[in-house]
């Protein structure tokens, strides 16, 4: 077992909550506890219906330790709650305007799984296929801002960085989870979609 499991049990047994902390924002959704793990059956339909398989750090989270709850903002969305996205690349000079909601297979885009409720229309979501699959991307829905690449390398380190950052006292927007040289795969993307786009045009 990844050593890191074990790790970020005791992280998260060391974090109190405590009703409306500064530092982080959307903790009394969630009270620093996890649901229930999931079982692998669970996981395993959920993949099966939507015709993906989840990156490996996450599906162990999500079976070892808990199948929603404490995370930062608001809270790990639970399995059945999580919905599959794209990006979006339509915007000015080439800006990514957001993530568009996947309404179902086939899909011919990169996808994105929403998994952390962030408030209004941002998002926190785990890149599922392509070049971001495993990194956790940050973005909005309406193209406000964003995407924003995790510089952790998968779900589990991005996880055990907040953690450390909660017990450290530190507020969210010091997580610095993001980092610029992660920046050449979202512009790939966005290419790839824009050529696509223009294949399709007649």
């Amino acid at each position: 077992m990844d050593s890191r499991i074990a790790r970020i049990r005791r992280k998260l047994a060391k974090v109190p909550y405590a009703a409306l902390r500064s530092y982080s924002f959307g903790e009394e959704k969630h009270g620093f506890r996890l649901k229930p793990p999931l079982p692998d059956a669970k996981v395993a339909e959920f993949e099966a219906d939507h015709h993906i398989e989840l990156p490996d750090p996450y599906r162990r989270f999500l079976t070892t330790l808990g199948g929603g709850g404490a995370s930062p903002f608001c809270g790990l969305l639970s399995l059945q709650s999580c919905r599959l996205f794209t990006m979006d690349p339509r915007g000015e000079s080439g800006r990514p305007r957001g993530f568009t909601f996947s309404g179902g297979p086939p899909y011919r885009s990169d996808l994105f799984l929403h998994i952390i409720e962030a408030g209004c229309t941002d998002l926190v979501l785990l890149g599922i296929t392509g070049p971001l699959a495993g990194r956790v991307v940050t973005g909005n829905a309406d193209g406000f801002w964003g995407p924003n690449v995790s510089s952790a390398t998968d779900f589990l380190a991005w996880y055990e960085r907040w953690l450390d950052h909660m017990l450290s006292g530190r507020d969210n927007r010091d997580l610095k989870l993001t980092s610029p040289a992660l920046r050449a795969p979202v512009d790939r993307i966005l290419r790839q979609h824009r050529d696509r786009e223009d294949l399709s045009r007649p």
